[in-house]
């Protein structure tokens, strides 16, 4: 397969996607079960030059470094990893930390570099960590992309590009959504890891949203955790201990996912409270279809896999005369207008099957 018909291959798919989900944006996220590998495409160590016109190549292993490798949001991620690999005859690792352990990280991203990785794709939740390693990898000839957390200084870090959602425009269209909710009272803002890159610009952006707003919003931020099981039980006493709320919002998959139950529980939409939050992971869309969330953002998290294999491939393939480019991954509102799509099928895309399938809708 030509370079040309893969890049129109994914603008058709996304073309697809927008027209299929009623067009009110660009993106997504998923999740369901995560597969407990760290897993390779294929095994041997030189492509046969079967992928189309690409001609024979080395089986190029490329290093996703991530911060929670147990997450389910990440799983759609890996499946986009795994495709992109059967498709150019390449293989990967997935590493990292399962705790946004920033430390293990940076550990994972050495062994990469020690064992010559062909390509590395990090995660940068942190603003300056990630710096001595990245320039480490790259003057040893080992290019470096981010994928879902960038760096606020590209230039200082010395990745090649960032493959992911525009994080603080996420958290402005969060915020001006939940605006249009709740034009005015207390609005608390879930937040599991406070500073961490892949979060912090989101719920910046909706403080700006409500600032630029001029209603008489009361926004408090509160973070929950990095794990599903502390996020519920710190969500659920936060409302438990301030039942004045007249709006919530949460800006990492957990978070949404725990809100939405909350929200069941207290049967706090019949109470005129609202919320939302981001990403698909399973309790969250059925909290959308119920109705007791008002919205969540999805921002493709297969993409943020398979992109990144795609842009590193051509990357090794033409001497580095491709170079990876800045790829936004988009947002889009899921409500209960539009859940449908996701819910009725399962699928790699969200992360809700492993099959590989052509999915279509009536």
């Amino acid at each position: 397969m030509s370079t040309t018909k893969v890049a129109s291959l994914l603008s058709e798919a996304q073309i697809g996607r927008r027209k299929l989900l009623g067009g009110a944006a660009l993106s997504a996220a998923g999740a369901v079960a995560l597969p407990s590998i760290l897993a390779a495409c294929g095994s041997s160590t030189t492509s046969t030059g079967s992928e189309g016109n690409f001609p024979s190549h080395p089986q190029w292993n490329f290093v996703f470094v991530n911060h929670v490798t147990t997450n389910a949001f990440f799983t759609p991620t890996q499946y986009g990893i795994q495709d992109a690999c059967a498709l150019l005859g390449c293989k990967y690792q997935w590493t990292g930390s399962a705790s946004s352990n920033v430390a293990e990280m940076v550990q994972a991203m050495d062994a990469a570099i020690s064992a010559k990785a062909d390509g590395i794709a990090v995660a940068i939740v942190d603003p300056t960590a990630f710096d001595e390693p990245t320039k480490r990898a790259m003057d040893a000839g080992i290019p470096v992309v981010s994928y879902n957390a960038d760096s606020p200084n590209p230039a200082q870090n010395g990745r090649l590009a960032y493959i992911g959602q525009d994080l603080f425009q996420s958290g402005v269209a969060v915020g001006q959504r939940i605006i249009s909710l709740v034009p005015e009272g207390d609005i608390v803002g879930f937040i599991a890891t406070p500073g961490s890159l892949n979060i912090q610009p989101r719920i910046d952006g909706v403080k700006s949203a409500i600032q630029q707003s001029g209603k008489p919003i009361n926004f408090v931020e509160f973070a929950t955790g990095a794990t599903q099981d502390v996020e519920l039980p710190a969500i659920d006493a936060y409302w438990r201990g301030h039942q004045n709320l007249k709006g919530m919002v949460a800006v990492d998959g957990g978070s949404t996912a725990s809100l939405g139950q909350v929200m069941a529980k207290y049967s706090l939409p019949a109470k005129g409270i609202h919320a939302g939050g981001f990403d698909l992971e399973p309790l969250t869309l059925q909290a959308v279809s119920q109705g007791n969330l008002d919205y969540t953002v999805d921002q493709q998290p297969y993409l943020q896999g398979f992109l990144p294999v795609v842009q590193l491939f051509l990357y090794k393939l033409s001497g580095g005369l491709t170079t990876p480019v800045e790829t936004d991954t988009g947002l889009l509102i899921v409500t209960k207008d539009n859940v449908g799509p996701y819910t009725s099928v399962q699928t790699r895309f969200e992360g809700s099957s492993s099959k590989e399938q052509v999915v279509t809708h009536s």
